[in-house]
């Protein structure tokens, strides 16, 4: 990791990162008290790993990662996303492209509101997405 990212990443958790991942982890319990919410419940984690620990990370399919189709990048993964959008994703980005309008008002608030924004973009369907660091070689690609 880069210090910059390092750097920004302490940031982040000290102006309010930290809450945010807890309250995923915890929407990610909720969901499995309720049993039929497991599914969303592993998305709640991944995005809570990505809320605590932003800078340097991406977003990118699991097929993507691991080369093959699974539950959640399938067609089961596409009705969960349309459920889970219609129930809480858009709302959840709502909130994170509010909190990103409200850093993009500072300088140094832009890189934060880029985080807002990549939280706001999983948050709208995040079945069969996981989360990687850019420097990341996967399957023998360099992603950027």
């Amino acid at each position: 990791m880069q210090p910059v990212n390092f750097l920004l990443n302490i940031l982040w958790l000290i102006l309010g990162g930290i809450w945010l991942g807890i309250g995923w982890y915890l929407a990610g319990l909720i969901m499995i008290v309720t049993i039929i919410g497991i599914p969303w419940a592993r998305a709640c984690f991944v995005i809570g790993n990505l809320a605590f620990w932003p800078f340097g990370k991406q977003i990118v399919s699991r097929e993507f990662v691991t080369g093959q189709e699974d539950v959640g990048t399938g067609p089961l993964g596409f009705i969960g996303n349309i459920l889970w959008f219609i129930f809480a994703g858009v709302w959840l980005a709502i909130g994170h492209v509010t909190a990103a309008l409200a850093n993009f008002i500072t300088i140094i608030g832009i890189p934060f509101a880029i985080q807002h924004l990549k939280l706001a973009m999983i948050a709208l369907a995040p079945i069969g997405k996981t989360v990687i660091d850019i420097d990341d070689d996967v399957r023998g690609q360099r992603l950027f």
